[in-house]
């Protein structure tokens, strides 16, 4: 009886046996199979599974690098938006106050073309002609190749600017400011465009230096004249520097009290010119003779009594440059000449 229980369990053992060793065999069976049927990734030339990199993407794009101080980007009061990429070489100034403030911060030698009316300093007359301020020659600006066309937010029309855009041409509109900071801050913005910030600066320092000096001699001034400045009259209306101009900042920083502070853009109404009746008025040379006979402009007492400044040239008051400061300073011994007598004496 024993032998045969024996003899069963050995039996069992080996049916056991048998039956893991089949088990192994269909693992390992299983596993060969799964490794034939694996399919490389797209691209994969070798039948091993790919180690994953450490090494960043290659990309085709590559950054664009910059010369320092740019790129320099603007937008101005009409939304429009350009870009500087590096410092320009070939220049076209549509505007003489531009052209003015880019000689100022020594980058005259950059101008290839500029308008008719672009007369100072005087070798800004050598350059290139490309016609009116406001009708600017197109095809002559495109034959510069300028690489940056400049112009003043008040002058280039809407439609020369689109179509210069359209011929790819990179151009600039600068915001003019309506106070002495605004023309501190747009000569500053030149300083930007040019990469001579350190210049531009300087111009800034300068101008405030020198009014500085000519608001420290009227400083004891207590009575101001009332001062009305004719930019134009006659049946056209009357337009003069209003408070929102930065020339109406001129006025009243060389002590003037500008009887237009109150109006805005250039326009002014006759009627209150006649009542306000200014003690003195600012006349430029081109209305000389023609204002002063004019009715009601001959029945004003600075016209009856004298008290009618010419100015030869109205460059320096008009133009948003660094000789604002001049035209300051000059105004001030115009209105107060007792205040400058040492000066003029010296």
């Amino acid at each position: 009886m024993e032998f045969y229980m024996k003899k069963a369990l050995r039996a069992v053992a080996l049916g056991l046996t048998l039956s893991l060793c089949m088990v192994m065999m269909s693992a390992c069976q299983g596993k060969k199979e799964t490794e034939k049927s694996w399919t490389p990734p797209s691209g994969t030339t070798t039948e091993e599974v790919p180690e994953e990199s450490t090494e960043e993407p290659e990309t085709s794009e590559t950054e664009e690098t910059f010369e320092e101080g740019y790129p320099v980007e603007l937008t101005d009061i009409y939304g429009n938006k350009s870009v500087i990429k590096a410092k320009p070489q070939k220049v076209v100034s549509c505007s003489p106050a531009c052209t003015e403030i880019i000689y100022s911060i020594g980058q005259g030698s950059t101008l290839v073309g500029r308008t008719t009316v672009c007369n100072y300093p005087a070798e800004a007359e050598s350059v290139e002609s490309i016609g009116d301020m406001y009708d600017p020659d197109i095809e002559k600006i495109v034959s510069l190749e300028p690489d940056l066309v400049i112009a003043d937010s008040s002058i280039l029309p809407e439609a020369a600017y689109n179509k210069m855009v359209e011929l790819g041409l990179n151009v600039v509109i600068v915001n003019e400011g309506t106070t002495l900071d605004g023309v501190y801050t747009k000569i500053e913005t030149f300083g930007k465009i040019f990469h001579a910030d350190a210049e531009a600066a300087q111009v800034v320092e300068d101008m405030k230096a020198k009014i500085a000096s000519v608001q420290e001699a009227i400083k004891d001034v207590r009575l101001h004249p009332s001062v009305y400045y004719v930019v134009g009259f006659g049946d056209g209306g009357d337009w003069t520097a209003t408070g929102d101009t930065f020339i109406s900042d001129i006025i009243e920083a060389a002590g003037g009290d500008n009887i237009a502070k109150d109006g805005q853009y250039y326009m002014y109404n006759v009627e209150d010119l006649v009542s306000q009746d200014p003690n003195i008025i600012i006349l430029p040379s081109w209305a000389d003779g023609t204002f002063q006979t004019t009715a009601p402009y001959s029945e004003l007492t600075a016209v009856k009594e004298g008290n009618v400044i010419v100015l030869p040239s109205t460059d320096t008051l008009d133009r948003q440059c660094a000789r604002n400061a001049d035209a300051l300073e000059m105004l001030a011994k115009l209105f107060y000449p007792e205040c400058f007598e040492e000066e003029q004496a010296a």
